[in-house]
């Protein structure tokens, strides 16, 4: 809900024609708590695919029953995604600022509501951990929902000569909880990567246009949605 409305309300009513409606720390608010929420929905969503990775393999369940099913392991684990990104994000929050019109700027990108100027070194430091931290994530992601595949796999070829005496058109439990997996984590992925690739493209070039900007915000709703 954070990151929606901390990027959707702005860019709709800038879509409507208003400009130059927040200020200087209205611009660095909406630009850090999009950022900071989305960052926190992206670790979630990953801690979420590793906790369950967890909790369907076999190998690891007796660890699994003290320390993943704790609440208060799984209550750090959120507090640290919401420091961490809340630390990272801090030059989202120096840089931003309101509407403006030099050309002066080493580098300014603007979403008619908002603008940025960094230079070029310090984009490319934050453009680096930024593409580190979430690619971390997918990663992660990815590999957890392929072990739940997996082991998904492996316990269907185990009980398939129990069901074989029981003939049943119905798929099978551990099919439909594969194709759940695999249909989730590959719009997520999707959805991420096509939005920090029209991310870059928008600020690479020097105007681009209003149906660029609004499409990449479509997208970049696309995940939290």
């Amino acid at each position: 809900n954070l990151v929606l409305c901390s990027k959707g309300i702005p860019q709709t009513l800038a879509a409507f024609g208003l400009e130059a409606f927040l200020d200087k720390a209205g611009c660095k608010l909406v630009f850090y708590l999009h950022r900071v929420a989305g960052g926190v929905s992206l670790s979630t969503t990953c801690l979420l695919s590793g906790f369950q990775a967890i909790k369907l393999c076999p190998s690891i369940s007796r660890w699994m029953d003290l320390h993943i099913r704790s609440p208060k392991c799984i209550v750090l684990c959120c507090f640290l995604c919401w420091v961490l990104h809340f630390m990272v994000n801090i030059p989202i929050a120096m840089y931003v600022a309101s509407p403006t019109n030099s050309k002066n700027m080493s580098m300014v990108f603007v979403y008619r509501y908002c603008s940025s100027h960094l230079s070029g070194i310090l984009f490319s430091v934050i453009a680096v951990l930024y593409t580190f931290t979430d690619g971390m994530c997918l990663a992660l992601m990815v590999w957890s929902s392929g072990s739940m595949v997996l082991i998904l796999h492996r316990h269907k070829q185990r009980v398939q000569h129990i069901r074989s005496t029981h003939l049943s058109p119905r798929t099978s439990h551990e099919t439909r909880a594969t194709h759940t997996i695999l249909i989730l984590v590959s719009m997520f992925v999707s959805f991420h990567a096509l939005a920090s690739i029209l991310s870059y493209w928008i600020i690479q070039i020097h105007n681009p246009s209003q149906w660029l900007r609004s499409i990449s915000s479509l997208v970049a709703s696309g995940f939290p949605t």
